[in-house]
């Protein structure tokens, strides 16, 4: 039996942040973006609580996926389509991680957004910006369970045309075409980072 998928509140979204922060340690994006400075842990949960608040100011949704033992093990961040505008007070929380990380970091993830989000479809769709499981539960196939889900939710909405993401992984380009989902752009952000973005139609009917 599949372990449940919850929807994670606001309340808890430092659990997210634990679990994203580990997830994505190593993450090209993550490494690229914060370059070699020192403190880089601290530095990457500054980033990754960026991309979290940003989910919870627009009141997009965040899914989990917890162990026996209650605690979360797996997530996935997911941008609503239509979604809301961020109250003011989330600018001022940008503003303040971005003069805490740097401008060169701003700069380059800046260049990471350009190069990776002009190749996804301009209907209202749902945007799977991250999804990662703790390092110490690999290979149980929580991944796949979040997607399912996604995919499932997905298809009752009718606002919905499908699932977009982006994978700076070479072998994660197979993997989200076993999913259904048809890539939609290539694009090399710099010498040692790509980004592939990938469609999956809804199967939801049209309204």
């Amino acid at each position: 039996m599949s372990p449940a998928v919850q929807v994670v509140p606001a309340s808890q979204a430092e659990e997210i942040l634990d679990v994203l922060c580990d997830a994505f340690f190593d993450y090209p994006v993550m490494r690229y973006v914060l370059g070699s400075k020192p403190d880089y842990a601290s530095r990457l949960r500054g980033l990754v609580g960026l991309f979290v608040g940003a989910r919870v100011a627009r009141e997009d949704l965040m899914l989990g996926v917890r162990d026996d033992t209650g605690s979360l093990v797996a997530a996935a961040l997911v941008n609503l389509p239509g979604g809301k505008i961020p109250p003011p007070t989330f600018e001022t929380f940008r503003q303040s991680v971005w003069a805490e990380l740097g401008e060169e970091e701003r700069m380059r993830y800046e260049a990471y957004g350009t190069a990776s989000s002009g190749f996804h479809p301009d209907e209202p769709h749902h945007h799977l910006g991250m999804i990662g499981v703790r390092s110490s539960h690999h290979g149980q196939g929580l991944g796949r369970v979040l997607l399912d889900h996604l995919h499932t939710l997905v298809a009752t909405e009718y606002g919905s045309r499908g699932v977009s993401l982006n994978t700076e992984l070479p072998r994660n380009v197979e993997l989200y075409k076993h999913f259904g989902y048809r890539m939609t752009g290539h694009a090399r952000v710099g010498p040692d980072l790509e980004t592939w973005a990938f469609f999956r139609p809804s199967e939801a009917p049209r309204s």
